[in-house]
């Protein structure tokens, strides 16, 4: 993905903002780290990468002071540094801004950005128009375009990620730590985030970019440290180095390529030129007269904006918004979704977006969680029987290559790769007509990502339509045999497979992007 106003460059020759040097930590008999050295300069964006459980994630805990270090040693701008709680971390102009926010959704985005450092009068009341201005004034310097008046809880995701960016930035920040910033946005929305990170960095703002998406590495970074196993694997200059040499560090073997190319996956495939699922003129508050629909073993991917009404689609062939207008059809068979149990009975299936609140019950097993939507199935006379739910989740373990000790484990012990392979195993028996996937590779690192890939296209293989919600262009392109444009609850556009299978066809598609942006798809070139 290129984007505009790219900052990556050469190393800034700048003294170092913070040094650790041989970090250790251990979680009873397991050990997390294992002499870690990390440097970054000030003005420098370092990415730091690394597979889910290779360490990144306890580091950042023991730079934010969540965890001790066992041993080791920490200097910020030369001075030693010890962090035994978040306060002192904070005191030392450490910011993180994590997946999980931790903004007060009911205030408005401005009380949010100055939440405890608000101007007050002298009798202790906030000055709410001085907090408006200096909230908006700051905003406009970053260029991130929010309406400081906004209820936090009213905006999408990527809008709150923002919000908690630039609370981060707004305070005497020196370090600012990024967990997955990009998740979730859209690639406009990179370009604003990119772009405020920038003029952070000209500030002489050091940033740790923590990403599981490579392409954004050479965007934005001018070095990369890469944890392996809870010890280094390299540091490269980022302009000196290149994907394949990246991919190698992150998993040890050499998996940039798949293991089956797209082409010979599709070709694979047994294809059915009849849909499995078709909607025609659907309309309700979200959606404006949609037209789709999804052959059997077909990929067919959904691109669009955040608010696009990509996801609303597939809520709606869900159950989970209604109809107003229009009809859906299953395998030719008219159909009005009544609800989740509904579309389950008519064999749809959902993998949503957030996993961790809508995909999986964290805190209860594998076993559990796969079993949940087939309860009825196997229970009789109001009794679980419980071989055969352990047999079904045994199977689905071995089949999606679920890496756990057991069926038993909670799920919030795994890795999000392997959770997300759990809330594709919930569908897994009988197979589902219909899979509905909404950003499905969300916060897996590079080797899961290839193994759910293989889950989707053997669930295509097998005969099940799949419609696919995914913010990563390079990822449709990679699944899909079609891909429709969504714009404004309406599909804009739709290219096959022979439009989009190099990189010209992907700037193409970059370019449907920005046109659906600013409304002028007829003027695209060809």
């Amino acid at each position: 993905m290129e984007l505009s106003g790219s900052i990556a460059a050469e190393p800034r020759p700048s003294t170092a903002l913070l040094m650790v040097g041989g970090i250790n930590k251990r979680f009873g008999g397991v050990r997390a780290l294992r002499d870690v050295n990390l440097e970054v300069r000030a003005g420098e964006v370092h990415a730091l990468l690394g597979e889910n459980g290779a360490g990144k994630s306890t580091l950042i805990k023991i730079l934010s002071g969540v965890h001790a270090a066992d041993s080791g040693a920490i200097e910020i701008a030369g001075k030693p540094a010890t962090f035994d709680s978040p306060a002192r971390s904070r005191e030392a102009g450490i910011a993180v801004v994590y997946q999980d926010l931790s903004l007060v959704e009911s205030l408005s985005v401005a009380d949010n950005l100055l939440l405890g450092r608000e101007p007050r009068t002298r009798f202790g009341f906030v000055r709410k128009r001085e907090l408006m201005a200096r909230a908006g004034a700051f905003l406009s310097e970053l260029g991130i375009p929010l309406d400081t008046k906004a209820t936090v809880g009213s905006l999408p995701f990527a809008y709150r990620q923002m919000t908690e960016i630039a609370k981060a930035l707004m305070g005497e920040v020196r370090l600012l730590i990024l967990d997955e910033p990009t998740s979730s946005l859209t690639s406009n929305e990179v370009r604003i985030l990119f772009d405020a990170i920038g003029k952070a960095t000209r500030r002489g703002v050091g940033v740790i970019y923590v990403t599981h998406r490579l392409n954004e590495v050479f965007e934005i970074s001018q070095r990369v440290t890469v944890l392996r196993d809870g010890a280094n694997a390299g540091t490269f200059v980022t302009a000196e180095t290149d994907m394949k040499r990246l991919v190698n560090a992150i998993i040890g073997t050499d998996r940039l390529a798949p293991a089956v190319s797209r082409a010979e996956a599709a070709a694979a495939r047994s294809f059915d030129p009849s849909p499995v699922l078709s909607l025609s003129g659907v309309s309700n508050d979200r959606l404006s007269a949609v037209e789709l629909s999804v052959m059997n073993g077909e990929i067919h991917g959904l691109a669009g904006l955040i608010g696009s009404g990509r996801t609303e689609i597939l809520e709606t062939i869900f159950g989970l918004r209604p109809v107003e207008s229009g009809t859906l059809a299953i395998e030719g068979r008219p159909w009005l979704p009544n609800g989740a149990a509904d579309a389950i009975a008519h064999g749809v299936a959902l993998v949503p977006e957030d996993r961790h609140l809508q995909g999986l019950v964290l805190d209860h097993s594998i076993e559990r969680n796969i079993t949940l939507p087939r309860i009825p199935h196997f229970s009789r006379w109001g009794f679980m029987q419980q071989r055969a739910a352990a047999r079904r989740a045994d199977a689905a373990v071995a089949r999606l290559s679920v890496k756990a000790q057991g069926t038993s484990s909670l799920v919030r012990t795994l890795s999000g790769g392997n959770q997300q392979k759990v809330v594709f195993g919930k569908w897994n028996d009988p197979r589902p007509r219909v899979l509905l996937l909404d950003e499905p590779t969300v916060g897996v690192d590079v080797g899961a990502r290839e193994e759910i890939y293989g889950v989707i296209r053997n669930a295509a293989r097998d005969g099940t339509g799949v419609l696919v919600v995914s913010s990563d262009l390079v990822e449709l392109i990679e699944l899909c045999d079609r891909i429709s444009v969504i714009v404004d609850g309406r599909v804009a556009r739709t290219l096959v497979r022979g439009e989009i299978d190099d990189a010209e066809e992907l700037h193409h598609l970059l370019q449907i992007y920005q046109a659906s942006e600013q409304g002028v798809l007829q003027e695209l070139p060809a």
